[in-house]
């Protein structure tokens, strides 16, 4: 997302590359301290398992709609973090991110 002039510009292209110009801003915020952190997110063991089995039900074609819902919000953040912690890894492969 850009704003030249106050006009609000955004990519048109795939979800994904919107969700990454959108976090732009973001990952131009990041310490290396912060990134390292973002890098290390991990679901806790209760959610693993949780995400684990409606992906499972999922591949069975056994979802409910609660469920439909639950594993369509959770892979949307999963998605999120992913850029996030992809912009992480950028600034702390950069020669002067440590």
């Amino acid at each position: 997302m850009a704003c030249a002039e106050g006009v609000l510009q955004m990519a048109t292209d795939s979800p994904a590359a919107l969700l990454d110009e959108l976090l732009e801003p973001v990952g131009r915020c990041l310490t290396p301290e912060v990134a390292r952190r973002l890098v290390g997110l991990r679901a806790s063991p209760a959610l693993d398992a949780r995400i684990q089995e409606l992906g499972r039900k999922c591949n069975e074609g056994r979802l409910s709609t609660q469920e439909q819902s639950d594993y369509e919000t959770i892979s949307r953040y999963i998605k999120f973090i992913a850029v996030l912690q992809s912009k992480a890894r950028a600034l702390l492969d950069e020669p002067s991110g440590d």
